[in-house]
């Protein structure tokens, strides 16, 4: 391998620094917010909410959506974000991607952007509400895959000719 090129930041200094960005919560912390008016976001995949359970009346919006569903001057904005003064509180799976997707919805101004301590596992663990993916408690900003529980067995069938 060769050096790393100038500027160049590990993944772990990149996730330091938008951290350090950041006034984290904790999962009882963001249940809290949540219930008086803040926005709980989960960007876990499809995949990732059908085998662990979506998290009722959160808004699910893929990660690969998030800057565009809620940059109030985008024209992909979602309805109900007409200002900069939301407060967003980002849920992954764990609480890694959560925090480099709310430092970057600072990064277009929304101040009040966090994410969860531990993501969906550390708000599961706690006994926090959550849902199967087939009640529909969760809401699905445009772009966003539905979580299926219904999977299908691995098959021992070759998939190629001999």
């Amino acid at each position: 391998m060769s050096g790393r090129p100038d500027g160049a930041r590990s993944i772990d200094e990149i996730l330091a620094s938008a951290r350090a960005r950041l006034d984290r919560v904790t999962p009882g912390q963001a249940f809290a917010e949540f219930c008086v008016g803040a926005t709980l976001i989960d960007i876990r995949p499809a995949a990732q909410r059908a085998e662990h359970g979506e998290i009722p009346g959160s808004v699910v919006i893929e990660r690969n959506h998030l800057e565009w569903r809620l940059d109030p001057a985008s024209d992909a904005r979602l309805p109900w974000v007409d200002g900069y003064d939301l407060r967003p509180i980002v849920i992954c799976n764990e609480g890694y991607t959560s925090s480099l997707a709310a430092a970057a919805l600072q990064d277009l101004g929304l101040t009040q952007a966090t994410d969860v301590i531990g993501g969906y596992q550390s708000w599961q663990a706690i006994g926090l509400p959550t849902a199967r993916p087939e009640e529909r408690t969760a809401v699905l900003a445009p772009g966003a895959g539905p979580a299926y529980a219904l999977i299908e067995s691995f098959r021992e069938v070759s998939r190629c000719a001999s």
